[in-house]
């Protein structure tokens, strides 16, 4: 492979991964496409190539789409709800990305992107999230561009019938998730009310290998409940608990004996809670950094 062509894909690497991990929702996964996608333009012709962006983007949206419908039925058996791995900033969004870009990293929005079949999903982000032509994503996809329009319009649908819709600013996430943390750990019942929304869901992926809920638990009362009494139970075992964006909702990383335990992504809407997102499975959390434990929170 010549340098030109080493370059052009490192340029165009951060792209193909930003496709790869939202039609995947995993990261290792993702990064997989990302070296497969490579593995391909080391073989092609690649000095005939028209248009490097639209061969790779090509390559990595086929991959991601055969292997959602291989992962599909790995999904379907999978112990508890299915949540994404996590994408993990200390602070903030990364400031390269544009709002559409922030707002489509949601672990809510990948949820209901579950919804969608594989080539509906395609469509959808090429579309939607990364502003791709008709023109182009037809032959990405395999289908006409009228075929494109429709396909776009049934998943654009669903997608808007359950997209939850988050507002909270990076200052008053911080203030609710402390006063959320104080409550649950001394357990003040009345107070952790207070922060939480009517249609509060919270939902936990342990995978069958860490704790978790085998379903999830809606409405104030039994949320609150719960939170209270899993930290009365298992608040023995010593803890660091750290700040942090999730997926470009602000959240928390747990740590116990050192290590990732959990992380929890919080969906905030006029000032009260409305999702909380609780990530244990350790497959899901082994690829994020470790970081410092200092001054704990």
């Amino acid at each position: 492979m010549n340098a030109d062509a080493l370059v052009r894909f490192n340029e165009l690497k951060p792209l193909l991964f930003s496709i790869a991990y939202r039609m995947l929702g995993t990261v290792m996964d993702a990064e997989d496409m990302v070296q497969e996608t490579f593995i391909r333009w080391q073989a092609s012709d690649y000095q005939n190539v028209q248009s490097a962006k639209a061969w790779l983007s090509t390559v990595i949206t086929r991959l991601c789409i055969n292997h959602l419908k291989s992962a599909r039925i790995q999904r379907e058996t999978y112990v508890g709800p299915w949540l994404p791995e996590p994408l993990v900033s200390k602070t903030g969004n990364d400031p390269g990305e544009n709002a559409s870009l922030s707002d489509s990293l949601s672990l809510a929005f990948l949820v209901v992107l579950e919804s969608l079949s594989p080539t509906e999903r395609a469509v959808f982000l090429l579309r939607e999230v990364f502003n791709c032509a008709f023109s182009e994503i037809a032959p990405m996809v395999e289908k006409t561009e009228a075929n494109c329009r429709q396909i776009l319009a049934r998943a654009r649908k669903s997608v808007e019938e359950r997209r939850p819709r988050f507002d909270a600013t990076p200052e008053s996430a911080e203030l609710l998730i402390q006063q959320f943390d104080e409550a649950v750990q001394t357990g003040n019942l009345a107070n952790l009310l207070k922060l939480l929304a009517e249609d509060v869901v919270l939902v936990s992926d342990g995978g069958g290998k860490a704790r978790a809920l085998l379903r999830p638990i809606l409405g104030p009362d039994h949320v609150a409940r719960l939170l209270i009494g899993a930290a009365k139970k298992f608040g023995s075992v010593p803890q660091v608990r750290r700040p942090a964006s999730i997926n470009g909702l602000p959240g928390i990383i747990s740590f116990e004996h050192n290590r990732i335990a959990r992380v929890l992504a919080f969906g905030i809407r006029n000032q009260r809670i409305q999702s909380l997102f609780i990530i244990a499975n350790p497959d899901k959390l082994r690829h994020l950094p470790e970081f410092p434990l200092q001054n704990p929170k």
